[in-house]
């Protein structure tokens, strides 16, 4: 227990800076093709509304699934207090948006909330076919106007991409590792002794990576007296423009890997974007885009840690959230080395259906597009499909964990449960009903427990 809690205590760290940026994103055995309730306690299945004291009116929702997974009708219960001494007239009612925010659905009641008295109202919300759908709660009252929004899902283990992988995605991918492969890595490791801390060792690494450029991370190792020490690794990848540091826990059976990929922090010394560039950094040309170049230094890191003699090679975890979520599945993907995968809310997944649904990335793309004369969104979208997480989703054969938020703004979660429902591995979910791109300690907690009794570290 105690060896868990050290590694919890990492994780948080970790988490707090390998998100998006712009949102709140994370990084971060059982049974592990059954759906996790994440929300653990009666408790946590009430939205209540927090920001009203006791004095004020005030609404809690309950969700007839913790997961606000159903497999027929979604039934919820929707409660509003009135501890006022006035009677409150007027109405509560919901509403139902496809993910492109598309009304399906509308009923409402007339109500008369007495004084110093709550009412219940339960809504059965008729099945729609497998897939999320996003639905509002209103109350509007004599003093009291108020809408909670939330999202549900129906028989998601049913839904699939309606767009196909390329015919050649497998080739494109042999062909960009043999590439990678003609590349010789050059490892360069120096010890930071002045970063030294909680009983580890910081080094400096760098490496020659896709297309000859120079990408750096940090290493961070426990002390120890026993030279025949191997530690399982955590590479942990990144978020979106997001500059990794060291980490350092205090795992003794760790070791934790920071990786900096091009473009982002101390990698940033050839492609050195603005933020809302990078993403679009030659998107025209699948050949150049630059996340052909970010998956391979993921692959060259699993390089370095093939290096190291200190390092056990059976044992790597790759962890990441948003960015660094598509990162890890794609790693996972294309280099079998990787023994856990662990993703939470990873981006560019099922790309053709993220129009109309979101803003990023496609408003930064669409605003790339009208600069070059010739370019549609469609021929991105085409290039895109060949760094879709989904086409890498159905590649990985390790235990994965995934994660996400029913609210993300970024990446919708039917994008991620095609990518969830691709993958033919061991895999388990962990849903958050009422987060957005992010996770919470559920996953944390699980995490942490999933990878130290899958690598028997006791």
């Amino acid at each position: 227990m105690k060896k868990v809690i050290k590694y919890l205590i990492f994780l948080i760290c970790f988490i707090t800076i390998a998100g998006l940026g712009r949102v709140r994103a994370q990084v971060i055995p059982p049974d592990l093709m059954r759906r996790d309730t994440a929300n653990q306690k009666d408790a946590e299945n009430d939205d209540s509304d927090v920001d009203n004291n006791a004095n004020d009116i005030s609404t809690q929702l309950f969700a007839g699934d913790k997961n606000a997974i159903f497999d027929g009708k979604a039934q919820y219960t929707y409660v509003v207090k009135n501890p006022t001494n006035k009677n409150q007239v007027g109405t509560v009612s919901y509403q139902v948006l496809t993910e492109t925010g598309a009304k399906l659905n509308h009923e409402s009641f007339s109500v008369n909330i007495s004084r110093k008295s709550s009412g219940s109202y339960t809504f059965q919300i008729p099945e729609y076919k497998p897939g999320f759908y996003k639905v509002n709660f209103m109350v509007n009252v004599t003093d009291y106007d108020d809408t909670t929004r939330r999202a549900f899902g129906i028989k998601p283990d049913n839904i699939r991409s309606d767009y196909a992988k390329p015919g050649d995605f497998d080739e494109f991918w042999k062909e960009t590792k043999t590439e990678l492969a003609e590349v010789r890595p050059d490892f360069k490791v120096t010890l930071l002794p002045d970063s030294a801390k909680d009983n580890r060792k910081v080094y400096l690494f760098e490496m020659k990576s896709f297309g000859g450029l120079t990408i750096r991370g940090y290493l961070t190792e426990p002390n120890t007296s026993n030279k025949h020490k191997k530690f399982a690794v955590l590479l942990g990848l990144p978020g979106y423009q997001v500059g990794l540091h060291p980490m350092y826990g205090t795992d003794n059976d760790l070791a934790i890997i920071t990786l900096n990929v091009r473009g982002q922090g101390n990698s940033r010394d050839v492609i050195h974007t603005l933020r809302d560039e990078y993403i679009f950094y030659h998107i025209e040309d699948k050949n150049r885009y630059v996340m052909r170049g970010v998956i391979m230094d993921c692959v060259r890191a699993v390089d370095f840690i093939f290096s190291r003699p200190e390092l056990d090679h059976d044992k790597i975890m790759v962890s990441g959230g948003s960015m660094g979520g598509f990162l890890a599945i794609a790693t996972a993907a294309l280099d079998k080395r990787v023994a856990l995968c662990s993703a939470q809310n990873p981006i560019l997944s099922d790309v053709f259906n993220l129009q109309g649904e979101v803003n990023w990335p496609l408003d930064d793309i669409n605003r790339y597009i009208k600069t070059k004369p010739g370019l549609t969104l469609n021929k991105v979208l085409q290039n895109l499909s060949y760094f879709d997480t989904k086409n890498f989703a159905s590649e990985v054969k390790c235990p994965t964990l995934i994660g996400m938020g029913l609210l993300d703004p970024i990446i919708p979660p039917n994008n991620v449960y095609v990518d969830y429902n691709n993958v033919t591995a061991k895999k388990h979910l962990i849903i958050f009903r009422d987060l957005g791109h992010e996770v919470g300690r559920v996953y944390k907690n699980y995490e942490g427990r999933w990878m130290r009794d899958t690598f028997g570290l006791f």
